[in-house]
């Protein structure tokens, strides 16, 4: 669950649910158990907003986000090796291709990998880090 900053007079809170995938989503949001708890909390709140999140917004959902160079340490160590990876894999298959056609082609790959593959595993990976709940060794 997402609260206001301190300080601030926001009411406004915010929940974070996280599926496998897309049926996983729409299994739990068409579950009797949810319908039940929505119908209670509309007696509660005002009406929700739902808003999905996918791609680069994705990549960092905490309540309280990381400090910015985190953030760009941690999309650093996604897209080096992604763009290694995509040099030498279609390097040789587009080579002959318009250089516009080629950085398309790269970026259109690279957006798709980082979004599903690499960047969920680099932020699963450096948690504690981007959190600053790294465990001390004293």
């Amino acid at each position: 669950m997402m609260t206001a900053l301190p300080g601030s007079d926001s009411r406004e809170i915010g929940i974070l649910r996280t599926f496998a995938n897309e049926a996983e989503r729409d299994a739990f949001y068409n579950s009797k158990l949810f319908k039940d708890w929505e119908a209670y909390a509309s007696t509660l709140t005002e009406d929700p907003v739902y808003r999905e999140l996918s791609g680069l917004e994705a990549w960092f959902r905490s309540p309280v986000p990381p400090p910015r160079w985190k953030m760009a340490v941690a999309t650093l160590c996604g897209v080096y090796p992604t763009s290694l990876f995509l040099t030498y894999v279609l390097g040789p298959f587009i080579q002959g291709f318009h250089p516009a056609l080629r950085t398309l082609i790269v970026a259109g790959c690279m957006v798709g990998l980082l979004t599903w593959v690499v960047m969920p595993q680099v932020t699963k990976g450096l948690k504690p880090w981007l959190s600053g709940r790294l465990k001390s060794s004293k």
